[in-house]
């Protein structure tokens, strides 16, 4: 049997028309009517009542509705299924982060549970928080580090996904330090001009919760949004040359605080707690990719 005559079948037991289904197919009609009789003769059974208008399915042919789709549906899952069993003796761990993570906290973490148990080889793609998202919605990877907020949902599924907390952090507004380490711009001020925002894109994890969290009580400020970043380093280098405010990382910054070459700004409530969160698919994953989720979530970890 060719398999294509079961696309051949689900196409005419939805048009129940001949002519519109070999449309789809994109072939004559006398070619595909060829095609579903030579499926008939192999299975042995009528499947159309031809006499019918329009074409009626038999009850041989009603049965195998059900029956050429979980045919289908299964075919098109052995690529998938294929790559993951050549993949299951493979030892390498595949983790995509986001940038400020794979900069600030990712290489002592890792440290830390190397110190617990062996690693073997790490495979690292640094990105925005949506395409790391894409590529474990895509099974492209098997571990997202990123930032989370409890009220801040992302496009992985709980359905299909777990996460384990790995760390923590906190989302904080700077600017440039005046004289005596002082704030050049006032957050919190109502009688200044439009306070220049220095801003996340589209695709930045850190920008949506900022914009979840706070996007109300800025309009209400009166902002001027004067540059839009996907990376929170450049946000900080920005914020580090007196351009504006940013809400940044505190693991990014920290050293820039301690040096009073950045300034906190703003009243406590504008600092967003963060979570640094490890994310998995709920699929069984390679045995070297299961065994570190065991060690990344065993008491103590």
């Amino acid at each position: 049997m060719n398999f294509s005559w079961l696309d051949d079948f689900l196409a005419l037991a939805a048009t129940r028309n001949f002519s519109r289904a070999a449309q789809q197919r994109n072939m004559t009609q006398p070619a595909f009517s060829r095609r579903v009789r030579a499926l008939e003769e192999w299975l042995d059974a009528e499947l159309f009542d031809r006499s019918a208008q329009p074409v009626a399915l038999t009850p041989a042919g009603e049965w195998f509705v059900d029956v050429a789709r979980g045919l289908v549906e299964r075919v098109e899952r052995l690529p998938a299924e294929a790559v993951a069993v050549a993949g299951a003796q493979d030892d390498t761990l595949k983790f995509v982060a986001t940038h400020a993570l794979s900069l600030t906290f990712l290489p002592g973490w890792l440290r830390g549970l190397e110190a617990r148990t062996p690693l073997g080889r790490i495979e690292l793609v640094s990105d925005v928080v949506q395409r790391c998202e894409r590529a474990m919605l895509a099974g492209d990877t098997q571990f997202m580090l990123c930032h989370t907020h409890a009220a801040v949902a992302g496009l992985l599924p709980e359905a299909d996904f777990m996460h384990v907390a790995a760390g923590a952090d906190e989302l904080v507004p700077v600017t440039s330090a005046a004289h005596a380490g002082d704030p050049r711009f006032a957050l919190d001020a109502r009688d200044q001009a439009a306070l220049p925002l220095l801003d996340y894109g589209a695709g930045s994890g850190l920008g949506r919760i900022v914009r979840v969290l706070h996007d109300a009580a800025l309009a209400e400020r009166g902002v001027t949004r004067v540059m839009t970043a996907h990376l929170a380093t450049v946000l900080k280098s920005m914020a580090l040359e007196g351009r504006g405010v940013a809400f940044l990382p505190l693991s990014l910054i920290d050293d820039a605080l301690a040096a009073q070459r950045l300034a906190v700004v703003g009243e406590a409530h504008w600092r967003i707690p963060l979570g640094i969160s490890v994310y998995r698919t709920r699929a069984a994953l390679p045995a070297a990719a299961e065994t570190f989720w065991r060690a990344l979530t065993r008491p103590g970890a």
